[in-house]
This record gives structure tokens, sequence and C-alpha cells, in this order.
């Protein structure tokens, strides 16, 4: 049998395999830790997963360096406190129509300047007229706005203090977290994927931080550094099936504590609902990537020159893939936020939502949607278990040296920063011994 058949053949073969040993990894601390963590992983796993996958979309399939995925995943959040949480009547009614017309009005601004630098020729003139419009334009959106956002923001501060949201469903906030990252993906891919690459590094960069301070500081649109809590979920509650009779009598029959029953359930619930969403993404994933249009993609991404010379229209396509990736992580940050129950905008940090989520496409397999999904279950898990690894690992080395020794003492305190020198280990050595990835574009 030649080589190209029995490749496909191998690479299946690995997959399959290396998809087993992560499948007993989650087993195995199911057995040693409690089902409880487990399911608690796995389900940050489904989640980091597609967020890798968007990645994956960007960078595997276009070569586009994003490193403001907090942003959309910030975005994700956003909606499903926009998209579940209850309106607040009484803070509508002090400053909601002022907050409405003060943003219809900055709209107006910014596309009355695009207007303007449109319709004017190049010169002096053009440019002190865009600036008079924005600048205009900003003192009338703040004079409307800012009485609006005081008086919203007054109204029961301790635990409101915002405008609140649609009240529907949480589940719906899903494609609307993937709607609003798309929107914010086409306004900076419109701006910035004419840049190199580094510079759309920065830029995305940026805009990821300018993204994250909205949040933090306007009070009036999701509580800023108050955080929204109580979200609604998709799922029972643990105390509605703890107090069901039918319940009960299931928890009985298995014979389990009522307590630790309702919790996984809950829990299988979740990942039963995020196993629906990564596998539909990957399904739809796999499909374009070996679609007509998966190719052209990955004829752009290889050489630009080239492909653009044959007639296709690179930005456009580079803006159409940025666009899809960033909505899949939109996706999957509105997904967390309903895991989480709460929003919490100054947990949206560089290091867990970039870093590690580069880390994961690029151990898995960058341009391999498979290896993403791999990479994602894999460095999340590991990001978990490292640090109480570590730990035990310390106080093994240390268990033959005098209590309090500087050494003793040193040794245990570096167990914190297991965590970051594993993921360095582990990638140094899969560029060493594996530069394509776990699992590589075949």
């Amino acid at each position: 049998m030649s080589d190209a058949a029995t490749a496909p053949r191998t690479s299946s073969s690995k997959t399959f395999l290396l998809f087993t040993l992560v499948a007993v990894l989650f087993i195995g601390t199911g057995f040693v830790q409690s089902w409880n963590t487990a399911l608690t992983i796995f389900n940050m796993g489904l989640i980091s997963a597609i967020m890798a996958l968007g990645v994956n979309m960007q960078w595997g399939y276009a070569g586009l360096f994003n490193v403001g995925v907090m942003g959309f995943v910030a975005l994700g959040g956003l909606a499903a406190v926009l998209v579940s949480s209850d309106p607040v009547p009484e803070a509508w009614a002090a400053g909601g129509p002022r907050i409405m017309l003060g943003l219809y009005l900055g709209a107006m601004t910014i596309l009355a300047a695009i207007l303007t630098y449109t319709k004017l020729p190049t010169g002096r003139l053009r440019a002190i007229a865009v600036l008079v419009v924005l600048i205009g334009g900003y003192a009338i959106y703040r004079t409307v706005i800012d009485p609006g956002v005081e008086a919203v923001e007054s109204v029961d501060p301790a635990s409101t203090g915002f405008l609140g949201g649609l009240g529907l469903p949480v589940i719906f906030a899903w494609p609307v977290g993937g709607l609003l990252a798309a929107g914010a993906a086409w306004i900076i891919g419109k701006t910035a994927l004419g840049l190199r690459s580094d510079y759309l590094a920065i830029a995305t960069l940026g805009i990821a931080e300018i993204i994250i301070a909205v949040l933090k500081n306007e009070d009036w649109l999701a509580r800023g550094v108050k955080n929204v809590t109580g979200i609604p979920r998709p799922v029972p509650y643990e105390v509605d099936l703890q107090a069901s009779e039918g319940f009960q009598g299931f928890a009985a029959n298995i014979g389990a504590d009522l307590t630790t029953a309702s919790t996984i359930t809950v829990k299988l619930a979740y990942a039963g609902l995020f196993i629906v969403v990564l596998v539909a993404l990957v399904w739809l994933s796999e499909k374009a990537w070996n679609s007509p249009w998966g190719r052209m993609m990955c004829a752009i991404r290889d050489n630009e020159v080239s492909a653009s010379a044959m007639g296709k229209d690179v930005k456009a396509r580079h803006l159409q893939i940025f666009i899809l990736g960033s909505a899949v992580c939109g996706m999957a940050g509105a997904m967390m936020t309903t895991l989480d129950s709460q929003l919490v905008p100054g947990t949206y940090q560089p290091l867990r939502f970039t870093f590690l989520i580069w880390v994961m496409v690029i151990v898995g397999g960058s341009g391999n949607n498979w290896g993403a999904v791999l990479g994602g279950f894999l460095i999340w898990w590991l990001w978990v278990q490292v640090e109480p690894m570590g730990l035990m690992l310390m106080q093994g080395i240390t268990y033959f040296m005098e209590p309090g020794s500087p050494l003793s003492d040193h040794l245990l305190d570096s167990a914190a920063h297991m965590r970051l020198l594993t993921m360095g280990l582990i990638l140094l050595l899969v560029l060493r011994f594996s530069p394509r990835g776990l699992i590589p574009e075949r």
C-alpha cells in the first residue's frame, strides 16, 4: 500500500490515541479526586476548546496573529448580561432614554466624520472638517449621555446601578455574544487588517484592553467592577433538584448523596449543552476547511502574492475569517459567563484568555480543528492540575529537610509558579519535537 494511502489512517490512529489519553486524564481525575472536580475541569475544557477553534480559524486558516482574544471573550460575557438579566425599570426611567439618545448621537458623529472624510477632497480642509465634526459631536454626546449615566448609576448602586437586560433565556445570549464579537471584529478588521502581522497583534491587543476598560468603568452597562451575579442558568438549580421527590428517589436508587448527585447532574447538563455546540462548530469547521473556500484560504495563507495575482480578494477573505473566528470566541465567552452565573470583568486577564488559548492552538496543531480541540482539553487540564501536583512534588522534595528552613520555604512557595513553568516547558518541547503540533495539519 502506498504512503499516500496509509497517511490518513496513521493520522486517524494518532488522533484517536491522543484523545483517548486525554480522556484517561479526566477519568483518572474523577477516580483520584472527585467526579465534581473532573466535570468542572471538563466543562471549562469544552469552552476552552471552542475558544481554541476560533483562534485556529484566524491563525491556522489565514495566518492572522490576533492577541486580543480576551476582548472578544469579554463581549460574549457582556451579551449574557444584556440578554438574560432582568431590566431595571427604575434605572430606565431615571436615565435610560438619555443614554440611548447619547449612544445614537455618538454613532451619528462617527458616521458624519466618515462621510466628511470620503466626500471632501484630500487636503487641509478635509482634516479640519473631520476634526470639527469629531470634537463637536463628542461634546454633544457627553452633554447628553453624562446626566443619564449619573442618574442610572445612582439607582440602588449596591445591588443594581445599571440598566439591566432583556430578561430572556440565557441560552439566547450565546449567538448574541457571537454577533457582538463579530461586530467588533468587523470594525477592527476594517482598520487593522491592512497592517503587517506584528502591527495587527499590537492593534488587537490595544483594542481588547479598551473593551475591558469600558466594561470595568461603565457601571450603567454591566455594573463595572461591582460585577453582575445571579445570571439565570439554562439548567436546573441544585436546590430545586434536591427538593424534587423524583430526584430524591433517583439519588436513593443509585446510592448517592443527594447533594453530590444534584451537583453532578447539573454539571452533566452543562456538559451536554456545551458538547452540542462544540460538535456543531467542529462539523461546520471541517466542512468549510475541506471545501473550495478552505483551499482558497490555505492558498492565501501560504502565499498572499500568488493568491492575489490569481484574482482573490485577500483583504476581504482576511476580514471574513477574522470575523468568523472572533464570533466563535464571543460565543465561548457567553457560555463561560453562563457557566459561572456571573460577569467579573477583572478576571479577563491576557494570561488566561490570550496566552493560554494560543498555547492550546500551538500544542494541539494549528490549521487542524481536531488539534485545536485536543489542545483545549489537554492544556486546560494541565493548567488546573499542575499547581496541586507541583505542591505535592515540592512537599516530597522537602520531606527530609528541616521544617522552616529557608530552602524548604522557598521550594514550597515556588509551587505557585508551577503553572507558568509547565506551560513554557510544554511549549518548548512541542516546538522542538513536534513543531506543527500534536495533530498537525494534513
